[in-house]
């Protein structure tokens, strides 16, 4: 078992385009990722902060940052039906409304609008503070970073069980052949 539990137990990322480590991108990244990201020390509430680093993955869409934030949340006690309907969190009364103003904001600071970021921003003011805000918009911005990074390299998931469960049913196609 890794660090990230059993849903990465078997699963490794391969890069299909390039390797990050040919610029110092990857480094400057990953500073970022250690002040703000989901091993980071936040003052923010960290199930709202890990619902924030999710969302972006399902909006970019980030395989890596999928499978690894479901399991992080699922780790820090957010359960598998909050995850699963995240996509669907406006017409839902699972998030609170602190947490659907900072989705609306996630959103809006993702896929830029400036008419919609600016309103999304106004609601997320009346929630939470100048810094807390800031805090929000480091973690969203942080995490599209990443995410923009893995879909460039194309890390796609590679799960060693499915796979061997794969070649034994294509060697059994072929000894019967």
């Amino acid at each position: 078992m890794n660090r990230f539990g059993p849903v990465l137990e078997n699963v490794s990322f391969q890069n299909t385009r390039f390797d990050p480590n040919q610029t110092r991108f990857e480094r400057l990244a990953s500073k970022m990722a250690a002040a703000f990201g989901y091993s980071a020390e936040l003052p923010g509430d960290p199930r709202l902060l890990q619902l924030l680093r999710l969302r972006v993955a399902q909006l970019n869409p980030c395989s890596y940052c999928l499978i690894l934030h479901t399991e992080v949340a699922t780790k820090i006690g957010i359960s598998q039906v909050v995850v699963a309907h995240l996509p669907s969190w406006r017409e839902s009364t699972m998030f609170s409304v602190k947490e659907r103003a900072s989705l609306e904001y996630c959103e809006a600071l993702t896929v830029f609008n400036q008419e919609r970021f600016a309103a999304a921003h106004d609601k997320l003011r009346a929630h939470f503070t100048e810094r807390d805000v800031a805090e929000i918009a480091a973690v969203i911005i942080n995490m599209n970073v990443w995410t923009r990074l893995k879909l460039a390299q194309g890390a796609v998931p590679v799960d060693a069980e499915a796979m061997r469960a794969n070649e034994t049913q294509i060697r059994g196609r072929d000894d019967s052949a």
